[in-house]
């Protein structure tokens, strides 16, 4: 009897910290103004914004400034180097959180256009 209460307990203690590491993974798609006012650690996705200072490494950190569909701008510091196919990217999505107006994005996650998109116009 003692025995199934301790196994019950061991399955209640794995069942509530699987739900809050999995609560904690997920972190919501927002525009620049809501990523500047969130807690917690969100994605941004957006552009490179061609009119502002050009990317740049800053130490450990890449910077950089992004654009969303807005057309709202954020300085973006990135705790890395300059990831492979940056400037060809698509859009780029930043994960982590504002602090004093500064973007600190702990991922990057680049997206470069398909091989695939210079095909659909072209013969099957």
């Amino acid at each position: 009897m003692k025995k199934s209460y301790v196994l019950m307990g061991l399955v209640a203690l794995f069942v509530v910290y699987a739900g809050w590491a999995f609560a904690d993974s997920i972190t919501p798609y927002v525009d620049i103004a809501e990523a500047r006012t969130a807690r917690g650690s969100v994605q941004v996705k957006g552009l490179l914004a061609e009119d502002m200072p050009a990317p740049q490494q800053d130490g450990k950190d890449f910077v950089f400034w992004l654009v969303d569909e807005t057309g709202e701008k954020l300085e973006v510091r990135y705790h890395g180097t300059e990831p492979d196919q940056f400037r060809t990217a698509h859009h780029i999505v930043a994960v982590g959180s504002c602090k004093n107006g500064v973007f600190e994005a702990e991922r990057l996650l680049i997206k470069c256009p398909s091989k695939y998109e210079k095909m659909k116009g072209g013969a099957a």
